[in-house]
């Protein structure tokens, strides 16, 4: 019984042990601009979140506002690499609301993203949730 609780005991310390030198990271980025210099520079910068912080670094991208456009098939500039992050477990979200109030064609929202009621909604759960928060 006393070796049962101690290899228990032993085993819950490596877990702990191998999340805190791979801890995993979360961020979520607020995309509200039409500028498609600032939409490359927003995915740059999540391919280096990955290569700083790892594969296990969790990111979404919530598009809402004038930052739709980047997930929308025949407007974006950045087709290829959202395609390529996709592919890669980060997440891309647009929002509803601006779907709705912008009568935007679903199917002309790339494949690779996903919606959410409302951006901003998305953006404080997940602050509320932990995550990092940036904005572009």
């Amino acid at each position: 019984m006393k070796k049962s609780i101690l290899s228990l005991i032993i085993a819950i310390f490596a877990v702990f042990a191998a999340q805190a030198q791979n801890p995993v990271h979360k961020v979520v980025i607020q995309l509200n601009t039409s500028d498609t210099l600032v939409w490359h520079g927003a995915l740059k910068n999540i391919s280096n979140l990955q290569t700083a912080l790892g594969k296990t670094t969790q990111i979404e991208l919530v598009a809402h506002g004038s930052g739709i456009g980047i997930l929308i098939d025949g407007k974006t500039t950045q087709k290829a690499k959202v395609a390529e992050l996709a592919a890669m477990g980060v997440l891309f979200k647009a929002c509803e609301n601006t779907i709705r109030e912008r009568k935007i064609d679903r199917a002309t929202i790339l494949t690779q993203a996903g919606t959410v009621p409302s951006g901003v909604a998305e953006v404080v759960l997940k602050q509320e949730a932990g995550w990092a928060y940036l904005k572009y």
